[in-house]
């Protein structure tokens, strides 16, 4: 997010999405009161992290300007509501099919989920794999009797899932589908658990 970015850089990212078409190095050391040489600097560490590259070029009439945009990366760090839009649409849908209908819809979207990324029986440290991907942070830890067990640390629907407890079924049918078996959700964040833990039985 821009927030861990410096002060000159989170600017200049905010005068490139304003200005669509791109602006140049002078136009960025003029609106930002900086020199040239720093721009050029934090031009070169944002292309690097793939949030700035080069456009087009525009002629002056001596040495034509190189023009710098956004890419898609760096509008990505910018606020979006995609969080709100997915609670109003889950709420929309929960309202029309009743709470029964959204677990049965949760569970197929987990199932159609595991049958895009493998359909044949996975262990669990390929499970974590897959699930570390989507931003799960998991990992695979082992009970005294050798069972297995697939903790994660980050809930990728924490905040739907506080408002419809149902889109947890969407994490047990997509763990359960990869495994070729059943669920057993042992521990909870929502359920004040300090990570996620899963067994497949």
């Amino acid at each position: 997010m821009l927030q861990g970015m410096g002060r000159t850089q989170q600017d200049l990212l905010s005068a490139l999405l304003y200005q669509s078409g791109g602006m140049s190095i002078d136009e960025l050391a003029h609106h930002l009161a900086v020199t040239r040489t720093a721009i050029r600097q934090h031009l070169a560490a944002l292309e690097r992290d793939g949030l700035v590259a080069r456009g087009e070029t525009r002629p002056t009439g001596r040495r034509p300007e190189q023009l710098y945009q956004l890419t898609a990366q760096g509008r990505e760090l910018f606020p979006r509501q995609y969080q709100l839009l997915a609670n109003l649409l889950i709420g929309e849908v929960a309202e029309l099919i009743g709470e029964e209908g959204l677990v049965k819809l949760m569970r197929s979207l987990g199932q159609k989920l595991a049958a895009s990324i493998d359909t044949d029986e996975l262990d669990e440290a390929r499970i974590a794999e897959h699930m570390n991907q989507a931003g799960y942070e998991a990992q695979v830890f082992f009970r005294s009797g050798g069972q297995a067990e697939i903790v994660a640390h980050n809930c990728v629907f924490h905040h739907l899932a506080k408002a419809h407890p149902q889109v947890c079924e969407l994490d047990l049918a997509l763990i359960g589908a990869l495994g070729h078996g059943d669920v057993e959700h042992l521990e909870c964040m929502l359920r004040g658990g300090q990570v996620c833990r899963f067994r497949i039985v």
